[in-house]
């Protein structure tokens, strides 16, 4: 595509690819140097000042290339690793001197130049991988949620994307993870911020090492067979002077009206009705898939801009709707196996709905709703566990009207709300049992699964950027237990098909008791063509020898999971010989087995199908063709 044609399309909000031609290039014109090129339609002057040209304003001045504001000028001599800003005169006489928002690297905070970086040297073997990806609608997906500055550190300082490489993959790989999701690592000025008040949206942040090592992190995870998720935040940035804000003297990058432009965090909001802002956003999309081989997006506060603000009661925002609907729309049309993945606390209808069917386009939506009314339930008392029954059975009510995905994340263990065992009703002892229950439950429910780094160590301290995670605690026998209990759990997640194959599709899942509650027992199955399996909860303090159940088919079933067994540090209380159905007294159902379950225990029970699922066609599935949805204007 020539100059010419990205401008266009860049001013029509309809360019993916804006970063081929803005920001710095390196480039051959009667010598070596970098071409730089940047849109600021207010300004009255631009130069570029580096350490390449002692930072004088003077030497090196930008044209103004189209009457719509996009400068550029080439620069003989510049070489890789360059720090460089614009040094921008603004209609009034006064100097800004900003970073480059297309630089692919910059300085490390608390620098804020942009650097000269060549992307062309990222090395890839991955081709399998990239072949055979999908959006994994009927495929098992437990995704293992990082800050790269929290996980590991080498003394006081993080990990850097080297040592990630060689400690988080192995240790993701063995702990049966499918994927990572990467908090934010657009670059950032604030380690308080956690990557979520971004100041460079196509460059990496220089905290844990450079572009060439993070695109062989990527690489090498997807050798390992390990997909990567990373969060971008195109609601709002930071409101540093170096950064987006007013950058070429006015409102460019955010709204116009200040009651539109400040955000809820101190930022500023993107003007998602500005069609050059679109084309900024939906570029650095396209980037991080193009350049850095990604395998989903998950897009930050989503209801903030459904909504203005994110309040309902302001009304929606038809403009930043609109561009969500476009962003999904090139997204998919460009790498259509990439997941695209909401955070979205709103009851928004058709959030992963096709653009077609009016929806926003997404393929997936965090389940806010399940982990809050989850959460609270464990967090009961026993006693009146029974009064709130329908807080575990709700969720199945909606499940089928969007594509959820099950978040425990990272903000359901901070903020004093404390981790996600310390949330559990009842002494350490009972704590640990009821949270290997959570999470019997959690992967037997339909969607795919999200837990926070620590919570399959059953970290107590909540999540703090300054320190690692608490690895001090394996070295105690229950840690070391609960991590091979959840380290089981995704094992057996893998290796049962019917646990993910219909997460999105009325026929993997069905109720056997939904309403027991005086026992507060919970019963349901999962199946597709090859097994069915049976998950029993028990969410109080009492055991019984002998509990009977209704089941699909007759048979033998055998059990796979039990939370008390004792080498997690459970009673021991399982059903140790497959289990023989008998003739149900339950009309609901023609068959019935009998099986011992202990205080708070999760058992999950698998039968061989001797059919398969009477007319249904998995190809035909709902969701899993990988159709390239419209754009919506």
């Amino acid at each position: 595509m020539d100059q010419a044609q990205i401008i266009e399309e860049f001013h029509q909000g309809r360019c993916i690819r804006a970063y081929q031609l803005f920001g710095a290039h390196f480039a051959y014109e009667g010598g070596e140097g970098v071409r730089f090129t940047v849109y600021a339609p207010h300004a009255h002057s631009v130069s570029v000042i580096g350490s390449f040209n002692d930072w004088d304003g003077n030497r090196d001045r930008m044209t103004r290339t189209d009457f719509k504001g996009v400068w550029s000028v080439f620069v003989k001599g510049v070489k890789e690793w360059d720090s460089y800003k614009y040094h921008i005169e603004d209609k009034n006489g006064q100097f800004l001197d900003k970073s480059d928002p297309y630089a692919f690297y910059s300085e490390t905070p608390p620098e804020t130049a942009s650097k000269v970086y060549s992307l062309h040297d990222l090395c890839w073997s991955d081709q399998e991988w990239m072949k055979q990806r999908s959006v994994n609608f009927d495929r098992p997906v437990s995704i293992y949620e990082v800050y790269a500055g929290g996980w590991k550190k080498n003394g006081k300082y993080p990990y850097t994307y080297p040592m990630m490489q060689q400690n988080l993959i192995p240790y993701v790989k063995e702990h049966g993870f499918t994927h990572i999701e990467m908090m934010p690592l657009t670059e950032y000025p604030f380690d308080g911020s956690w990557g979520y008040q971004a100041s460079g949206y196509f460059s990496v942040t220089s905290r844990y090492g450079n572009p060439t090592e993070f695109g062989a992190f990527v690489n090498a995870c997807h050798q390992a067979g390990i997909g990567v998720i990373i969060d971008m935040v195109p609601v709002h940035f930071v409101r540093d002077a170096y950064g987006l804000r007013n950058f070429d003297g006015q409102p460019l990058y955010e709204y116009q009206k200040r009651s539109d432009a400040e955000s809820q965090w101190g930022t500023l909001n993107f003007n998602l009705w500005n069609e050059e802002v679109r084309s900024f956003l939906i570029s650095s999309m396209i980037f991080w898939c193009e350049t850095y081989h990604v395998d989903g997006i998950r897009i930050d506060a989503v209801s903030n801009m459904i909504y203005w603000g994110g309040n309902r009661d302001r009304g929606e925002n038809s403009g930043a709707i609109d561009f969500m609907k476009r962003m999904n729309y090139y997204v998919k049309k460009e790498f259509p196996q990439v997941m695209m993945i909401a955070e979205d606390s709103s009851d928004y209808p058709k959030v992963t709905a096709s653009t077609l069917d009016g929806g926003l386009g997404f393929d997936y939506k965090w389940d806010l709703g399940w982990m809050n009314d989850t959460l609270k339930y464990y967090s009961e008392d026993p006693i009146y566990r029974s009064y709130d029954h329908s807080k575990l059975t709700f969720s199945m009510a909606y499940f089928y009207s969007e594509k959820f995905l099950m978040p425990l994340s990272h903000d359901e263990n901070v903020h004093g709300k404390k981790t996600i065992i310390d949330r559990m009703w009842g002494s350490y002892d009972q704590k640990f049992s009821q949270v290997r229950n959570l999470y019997a439950y959690m992967y037997a429910h339909p969607g795919k699964k999200l837990n926070f780094m620590g919570n399959e160590i059953a970290s107590f301290r909540e999540f703090d950027e300054k320190r690692e995670l608490d690895w001090l605690l394996l070295k105690y026998p229950r840690h070391q237990a609960f991590q091979r209990y959840f380290t089981d759990l995704n094992r057996i997640y893998l290796a049962h098909s019917c646990l993910s194959r219909y997460d999105y599709d009325y026929c993997g899942f069905r109720w056997i008791d939904a309403d027991d509650a005086a026992h507060s027992v919970f019963s349901f199955y999962r199946e597709d063509e090859t097994e069915i399996l049976v998950c029993v909860l028990n969410m109080t303090p009492v055991s019984y020898e002998q509990f009977t159940i209704g089941v699909p088919q007759q048979g033998s079933y055998s059990e796979i999971l039990n939370s008390e067994k004792d080498i997690y540090d459970g009673c021991n209380m399982c059903n140790f010989r497959p289990v023989k159905s008998g003739k149900s007294e339950d009309p609901k159902w023609s068959s019935q087995i009998t099986i011992r379950l202990a205080p708070f225990a999760a058992v999950w029970l698998v039968h061989e199908k001797k059919n398969r699922i009477e007319g249904h066609d998995v190809s035909k599935q709902a969701g899993v063709q990988e159709r390239v949805q419209p754009e919506a204007d």
